[in-house]
C-alpha cells in the first residue's frame, strides 16, 4: 500500500524529467487524473492520454522540453500538503508561486484548480503541489 499517491506522482514526473524522457507512465487515480488535466491547461506538459484497459488504468504523460536548450517546461514540482501534515488555505490567503510565474495546485470544493482560478471563483482548499 501506498501512503502518498500524490507524491509519487510527482516523483515520477521529476525523475523523468532528470533522465530527459519523452514521455512517463503513472497509474491512474482521479486525483492524479486532475492534476494532470490542470499542468496540460497551463502548458506545463505537452499532452497526456489516460488508458483504462487494466483495472486501476494509467496515465501516459508527454514531457514538454525547449527546442533550443532542450529545458523542461517544468523546472520544479513541491509537494506542499501531504497525509502526515495538510496544509489548507482560505481564499484570501491563497499562496503566489515564484511572485505569480508558478502555480499552486489546489484541491477545492470547486475541484482540482489553480491558485489564479481560485482567487476568481474566492475559493481555498487543500495546497497540493507548487509546479514552476
Amino acid at each position: 500500500m501506498m501512503t502518498d499517491p500524490i507524491a509519487d506522482y510527482l516523483t515520477r514526473l521529476r525523475n523523468a524529467i532528470k533522465a530527459k524522457h519523452r514521455i512517463v507512465e503513472v497509474p491512474a487515480s482521479n486525483l492524479k487524473k486532475e492534476i494532470t488535466r490542470v499542468l496540460y491547461e497551463n502548458g506545463y506538459i505537452y499532452n497526456y492520454k489516460f488508458d483504462d484497459s487494466a483495472v486501476q488504468g494509467t496515465i501516459k504523460i508527454a514531457l514538454k522540453y525547449s527546442l533550443e536548450t532542450k529545458e523542461s517546461a517544468i523546472m520544479n514540482l513541491n509537494r506542499v500538503s501531504r497525509p502526515g501534515l495538510r496544509k489548507y488555505v482560505k481564499s484570501d490567503e491563497l499562496p503566489r508561486v515564484l511572485n505569480g510565474l508558478g502555480i499552486a495546485v489546489l484541491s477545492t470544493s470547486k475541484g482540482v484548480i489553480t491558485d489564479k482560478e481560485a482567487r476568481k471563483l474566492n475559493v481555498g482548499g487543500e495546497v497540493l503541489c507548487y509546479v514552476y
